[in-house]
């Protein structure tokens, strides 16, 4: 349930380090008097926090400043944190998660981040508690906030910011004698710096470097074991978010991100929830809101459910609080209810090619094979996500449907129960996606179009009234393959049952609680996103 709450802003920025303000004073009060959530919760579970959070940015963030000023704007979105991290508190939370450029914002040059930037020491070569140490390293201001607000909160905190290290005599030392991260950073509830993780998979991030090596980073809690940890751009590659989950203790990540929604297949909550289902994983996942620019979308997503935020409307903050399962156990890819659904079971029969009847007002009509060209609509190609579809229009109450593209052919079986004045197609792609980014993907997706026309297909959409009973499936080449489902009013749901039968990966969904806007089997072929 998304819950409303009002922010006690922070007025005048004092010093950085301050504590306690009237608001967090306040909340430390209502602490005291109050049971938290974790203090009632079942021991199965955890208390988790995510905060999606509504920038306070530089006007300019390609002009030149000083560390003075940098810090002054930087206080401004700490102390938004800190009154979420004390808001937390009452609830129990034991992990809170920040966004990605949620401190500093974006859009810097090389050199106009340079005064945003605390030095970082490597946590595995040093033991560091910032909050109780603050004399250790200069230009750490950044870094005792929040191991300060961690001790306050007690509770483990994640959040973005960026981070410098000198590299002198390094070969690979950039010209200006250091390294630019962007840096996770991971406290313990006593405020220990617990590790850090620097992006890999840079979007357009001209102020930082990318690291020689991934970074590998899972970190241990007393209340949920080991978690791993990636920003933004890095879900969608191998190196480090796939590589983490080789560690099969890895039962849970925290997300940072500022991700600009790309419907139909791209959208924030729509990657958060495919990645929890694809790997039997919970995601904490915090994005940056800055609706402008298309970033919102939030949640804490388990294999099973999730609990989200997303709104292009409105210019606020939101924290979202959940009970989150310690070991989250994922759908089912076999029939467990003993009773096979006659959908599933027709379905199973075009697999297997055996006979497949159709019944019309007069008589029933059987025939050894699928005919999947009786009738077969139009093809057409357009523009998905900017990449060129080939798709097949969906027109019918009920059929089965495939189209395919270089090794990939996907397949629909659906019944509605009436046919909407919309037009819905089903589309494949097999290929190098090679803008805003270089990587290979098949694809098969069943979407709504924006308009009538077929050129409409694969235009960003958020409300339908289609709905739909269905199977999609698609024989793909690689094992990760997330599932993308998305209804109208930005609505997420849970497919009935997914996986793997006779060499083709298949989703099925009965009963939608809303029209579809995207229903599609994501495919990453990590081996071929620099050639064949």
């Amino acid at each position: 349930m998304r819950s409303k709450f009002t922010v006690c802003i922070m007025s005048g920025a004092g010093s950085l380090l301050a504590l306690l303000c009237g608001c967090c004073a306040a909340a430390l009060g209502v602490l005291s008097g109050e049971r938290g959530v974790a203090e009632d919760q079942d021991t199965d579970y955890y208390v988790a926090a995510v905060y999606e959070h509504q920038l306070i940015s530089s006007p300019n963030p390609e002009a030149l400043t000083s560390r003075k000023q940098a810090l002054e704007l930087m206080t401004q979105n700490l102390n938004i944190y800190e009154q979420q991290v004390m808001t937390a508190a009452q609830k129990g939370v034991q992990i809170i998660v920040f966004p990605e450029d949620g401190i500093h914002g974006f859009n810097f040059t090389r050199a106009s981040i340079y005064p945003f930037l605390d030095f970082m020491p490597s946590p595995r070569l040093v033991r560091w508690n910032p909050c109780l140490e603050p004399q250790r390293f200069s230009d750490t201001e950044v870094l005792q906030r929040l191991s300060c607000m961690a001790i306050q909160g007690d509770m483990f905190l994640v959040a973005n910011l960026g981070t410098k290290q000198p590299c002198g005599g390094d070969p690979g030392c950039p010209r200006d004698g250091r390294y630019q991260f962007n840096t996770d950073v991971v406290f313990s509830n006593n405020g220990t710096l617990v590790d850090r993780y620097r992006k890999h998979n840079l979007y357009f991030e001209a102020a930082f470097d990318t690291p020689l090596q991934a970074d590998h980073i899972v970190f241990d809690t007393p209340f949920a074991g080991k978690f791993g940890v990636f920003t933004c751009f890095d879900i969608l590659f191998f190196d480090p978010a796939v590589a983490l989950l080789r560690d099969s203790e890895v039962k849970h990540v925290v997300f940072p991100a500022a991700w600009m929604n790309q419907l139909p297949l791209l959208a924030a909550i729509q990657i958060q929830r495919a990645f929890a289902m694809a790997f039997g994983v919970n995601l904490l996942a915090a994005n940056v809101h800055q609706p402008s620019l298309g970033m919102t979308g939030s949640g804490v997503h388990t294999p099973l459910k999730s609990v989200w935020h997303h709104d292009m409307e409105n210019f606020t903050g939101h924290l979202i609080i959940s009970q989150v399962a310690k070991n989250p156990q994922g759908l089912s890819t076999k029939n467990t209810t003993g009773k096979m659904d006659p959908t599933h079971s027709q379905f199973l029969k075009l697999l297997a090619g055996d006979a497949y009847c159709e019944k019309d007002s007069q008589e029933v009509h059987c025939d050894g094979a699928p005919r999947w060209n009786m009738n077969a609509p139009p093809t057409f190609h357009s523009e998905m996500m900017y990449d060129r579809f080939t798709l097949v229009p969906v027109w019918d109450r009920e059929g089965h449907l495939r189209v395919c593209a270089n090794g990939l052919c996907c397949y629909l079986r659906y019944q509605r129960p009436a046919v909407s004045d919309e037009l819905y197609a089903l589309g494949v792609f097999d290929g190098l996606h090679t803008v805003h980014g270089t990587y290979y993907v098949q694809v098969c997706a069943l979407v709504k179009c924006g308009g009538l026309g077929f050129d409409t297909c694969g235009q960003e959409v958020t409300e339908a009234t289609g709905m739909f009973e269905f199977h999609l499936w698609g024989n793909f080449s690689t094992s990760y393959i997330f599932p993308l489902f998305l209804t109208s009013g930005m609505t997420l749901e849970t497919p009935d049952q997914l996986g793997w039968e006779n060499g083709h990966y298949f989703l099925r969904k009965r009963g939608l609680s809303s029209g579809l806007v995207t229903a599609a089997l994501y495919g990453r072929v990590y081996e071929r996103d620099y050639g064949p």
